[in-house]
């Protein structure tokens, strides 16, 4: 946006309309990151869903349904160099570009610290941290040599702010490190246009709190101030704002979504 153009002149749908726009989003499939692709296929963008599994086919079969030809999925271990590359490699063969990326891929297995092996730690690390690095890297690469600038956005955790629960000393340590990261590179990337913020969610209702009794949760819901758990669909409205034109003056941000719990 040029010096003389008015903030204000600029509308509301226009802000939020990522028509002729590609996103990829890992960990794509189900729960949060399933939320954002809908939300961004939603808003006008082509959506590149990355997942482990056939969720990832599933999640672009109900993208095409609502647009045709807008969505791929693809099979993808964010954790191996050549899957990252592949992830940005199908934006832009299938939609000619890759403008944004959504680093939501992660696992949080629980294992008490001192009966965990090092390759447990490890795994963990690679899929949340390793990961982001290799598909913010594949990404970024396209988007510097594109020179229209993007966004980065990396789904980290309230755990990226204080420590969680015992058995996540794993998960925790790649949170502070994914939300480190984050700040580094909003800095680094800066220069070319390329905004990176985060958003760190708190108790969200997904499949993969499934295994949890519903007294345990029932539980931990009672401990956030509003008393509930979060939506997925809530984590990808911070998301939508964040790749939008809404959030055009900030980079190396952290938007918190947890219903107040880190107040509590």
């Amino acid at each position: 946006m040029s010096a003389g153009t008015s903030l204000q002149a600029v509308p509301n749908d226009d802000l939020l309309d990522l028509t002729g726009r590609t996103a990829v989003v890992t960990g794509g499939g189900k729960g949060i990151g399933l939320a954002i692709a809908r939300r961004l296929h939603q808003a006008g963008a082509n959506v590149v869903v990355a997942d482990l599994d056939s969720t990832a086919t599933d999640a672009a079969d109900e993208l095409n349904t609502a647009r045709a030809d807008t969505a791929a999925g693809l099979h993808a271990d964010v954790s191996l160099e050549i899957d990252a590359h592949r992830a940005a490699a199908t934006a832009v063969e299938q939609f000619g570009a890759i403008d944004i990326l959504v680093n939501n891929a992660g696992i949080h297995p629980r294992r008490p610290f001192l009966d965990m092996e090092p390759a447990q730690f490890r795994k963990v690390i690679d899929a949340n941290l390793t990961g982001l690095f290799l598909c913010t890297q594949a990404a970024v690469e396209r988007m510097i040599e594109r020179d229209h600038g993007g966004r980065i956005i990396n789904i980290t955790s309230i755990d990226a702010l204080h420590p969680s629960m015992l058995g996540l000393a794993h998960h925790d340590a790649s949170k502070h490190g994914a939300w480190g990261f984050t700040q580094d590179i909003a800095l680094e990337l800066a220069p070319h246009r390329i905004w990176v913020n985060a958003i760190a969610p708190g108790g969200i209702a997904t499949p993969g709190i499934g295994d949890v009794s519903q007294h345990t949760i029932a539980a931990f819901a009672r401990t956030i101030p509003m008393r509930r758990m979060g939506d997925p669909d809530e984590i990808a409205r911070a998301a939508l704002f964040l790749a939008s034109d809404m959030s055009s003056y900030m980079t190396g941000s952290q938007l918190v979504v947890d219903g107040g719990k880190d107040l509590a």
